[in-house]
């Protein structure tokens, strides 16, 4: 597995790893800076350079996932790991799992430093104001870690149907007529299906409806773990079929 990470993290790191290394040193800068006196103009500057970094980590992680993503279904690379002497899920895990981390890592350093950077500007203290929310707000360390074991389930949901209507496109509809067309209905049908399976958690939330998108609010603190794990859930089960899918049908 350590062989699978490794090949994993060098697939893409040549656009993710520079865009990175870029932003994180001029961001430190305008943090290190900005926490001074500095001329507004300047400030400004700070700010709208931290902005134009959310952008572009996002262009460099898109990049690179889509490189990542070839790997496992386009020659050549997809043959290098189909004749890989470990189980396919392997391979598929390793990848997601890279691809997870870095991204959620790079975008959630750009985007806390554009809001550093942003407080800093308007003269408050980040901490000062997380410290009171903390004391005034009940439950909002419950509140916080669940958001973020949500943003990290749902964004792991996302990937998970994009790796599956593309397995399903190299696979069950490889040789069908406008493929790519059914597989944008594919993973339409995908954002319904899940949000539809969400739906059971009615009795304890909210919901609101977005086009094909079932946006759920808890309005017990019981409903944020529940939703959490049936997010995971659906992550697990696309994980599983597509895993076999890459397994036993794939067309390279």
């Amino acid at each position: 597995m350590k062989a699978l990470f490794k090949y994993a993290f060098l697939a893409g790191v040549h656009i993710r790893g520079p865009a990175f290394a870029i932003i994180l040193i001029m961001n430190i800068t305008f943090i290190i800076l900005g926490s001074g006196t500095v001329p507004f103009a300047l400030h400004i500057l700070f700010i709208t350079f931290g902005g134009l970094a959310v952008a572009v980590m996002m262009a460099a992680n898109i990049g690179s996932d889509i490189i990542m993503g070839r790997r496992m279904y386009a020659s050549t690379d997809a043959y290098l790991q189909a004749l890989t002497p470990v189980p396919r899920w392997k391979t598929l895990l390793a990848n997601v799992i890279i691809m997870l981390a870095a991204d959620i890592i790079t975008m959630a350093f750009a985007i806390a430093s554009i809001v550093w950077i942003t407080f800093n500007f308007i003269g408050n203290n980040v901490w000062e104001i997380f410290l009171e929310m903390a004391r005034t707000q009940d439950n909002y360390l419950f509140y916080t870690i669940c958001g973020i074991f949500m943003m990290i389930a749902a964004y792991l949901l996302f990937v998970m149907i994009i790796l599956f209507c593309a397995a399903m496109k190299k696979s069950m509809l490889y040789k069908v007529p406008a493929a790519g067309f059914l597989t944008f209905l594919l993973a339409c049908g995908c954002f319904y299906a899940v949000s539809l399976l969400q739906a059971v958690l009615l009795p304890i939330s909210n919901i609101q409806v977005f086009g094909l998108s079932i946006i759920l609010s808890p309005y017990t603190i019981a409903a944020y773990p529940i939703l959490i794990v049936l997010t995971f859930l659906e992550a697990a089960g696309l994980f599983l079929i597509t895993s076999k899918l890459i397994e036993r049908k794939i067309n390279i």
